[in-house]
């Protein structure tokens, strides 16, 4: 007698990478309560199976060796994926349009993902120049979307995103947290026009130090955890698979890997959790190469600093935040690293940490939680009383 499966969340996300529209659950079978919201949520259906196929085409012998013969001359291609529809946003708001802020306009408008984008910064002019600049590129580009810019938040309002990337940047010889109290001023102003003029919006903390500035963030605007996320994790992950690939002398995207904790000192990328082509790390780099990636990923933003003198990177962070906008607006599937407000996740409460979550249209789902290694787990836990620390929780 055979023994039923558990249908799980992967089960479901793995039908929704193969574009496939239901699920088929045999006798026996259990399917778990998370499955049955992310089928749900992701349109799928969970259908009592066997599920009756229909009978095969049979093709004669000539017609299959044609085809054969086809397939295998030069000028046959595979046929393209299918690319995944994405949704398109009514509006995206970027609170600061510096170069992290201007970097995400542009990427948002080539791709077209909102039918307005309002850029806003104190600067006067930067953010209505920039907005233009956008614009004018649309006749060669074909995008669609208007950019609006100006210089008093109430531009938020109707949001469905808001990228919030103002505030100082870091000098030479600064810590992300030497930006506490400067930057907890412009986080509590954009909170309040957040909440009075898109009181509907997820919000995205670009600002640094971003897990103290995200605590704040979720202050300022009284959301619940779902809608107030920190942009760390895919930028740090970023650099983390760059490291890798680089000693290893593959190309990134042969690179699986994920970084957690604090957008900072107390950043914990997981090595136990990555490969290099399908393999783990061990199989390519020593324990020291490990080691010295994983320095690599930690000290990343600091390295750009060091030789910009003023100001920190701007092309990375614009990149992440737009793969975070991506995720919400379904045109990437699985877990991606954010920074969220825990509540009893991995052992931790009542601080924000990068963590890996899925998310929506509504911000984040759920917080997927690893199986990490005790010393991976120890980092993490390290990293939340840090910022406890930090802003005196």
């Amino acid at each position: 007698m055979s023994t039923g499966r558990v249908i799980g969340t992967d089960t479901v996300e793995d039908a929704r990478r193969r574009s496939r529209l239901i699920v088929e659950v045999m006798p026996g079978d259990i399917v778990t309560a998370l499955a049955r919201e992310s089928a749900e949520r992701f349109g799928l259906k969970l259908v009592d199976g066997p599920v009756e196929m229909p009978a095969p085409v049979r093709t004669d012998g000539a017609t299959s060796m044609r085809r054969t013969l086809y397939r295998r001359a030069p000028k046959w291609q595979a046929p393209a994926r299918r690319p995944r529809k994405a949704r398109q946003l009514g509006k995206l708001a970027l609170i600061g349009a510096g170069g992290v802020g201007g970097n995400i306009a542009h990427l948002a408008a080539m791709a077209d993902m909102a039918q307005e984008i309002a850029l806003i910064d104190i600067a006067p002019g930067l953010a209505a120049a920039t907005a233009l600049d956008l614009n004018h590129a649309s006749g060669i580009t074909g995008a669609a979307g208007r950019c609006l810019g100006g210089e008093t938040l109430d531009l938020v309002a109707g949001a469905e995103v808001v990228v919030v990337t103002a505030g100082r940047a870091r000098g030479p010889g600064m810590t992300r947290a030497d930006l506490i109290d400067v930057n907890a001023r412009v986080i509590r102003a954009a909170g309040e026009a957040i909440r009075s003029e898109a009181p509907d919006a997820v919000v995205i903390v670009v600002t640094n130090p971003l897990d103290e500035m995200t605590v704040k963030m979720l202050r300022a605007t009284g959301f619940p955890r779902e809608r107030v996320l920190g942009m760390a994790g895919t930028l740090d992950s970023s650099r983390f698979r760059h490291a890798l690939a680089r000693a290893a002398g593959v190309d990134p995207a042969d690179v699986d890997a994920i970084t957690l904790g604090s957008h900072g000192e107390e950043m914990a990328p997981i090595p136990s959790r990555a490969t290099i082509k399908g393999r783990p790390l061990e199989v390519f780099l020593s324990t020291d190469q490990i080691e010295t990636c994983v320095q690599d990923a930690i000290t990343g933003g600091g390295q750009v600093v060091a030789l910009k003198k003023m100001g920190s990177a701007t092309i990375a962070p614009a990149h992440a935040s737009i793969e975070l906008i991506d995720h919400m607006r379904d045109a990437r599937s699985g877990p991606v690293p954010v920074s969220v407000m825990l509540e009893g996740e991995y052992g931790i409460e009542g601080v924000v940490l990068g963590v890996p979550a899925h998310l929506g249209a509504r911000g984040f789902v759920k917080v997927e939680e690893l199986r990490l290694t005790d010393s991976e787990t120890a980092g993490l836990h390290a990293a939340a009383e840090a910022i406890r620390a930090r802003l005196g929780l």
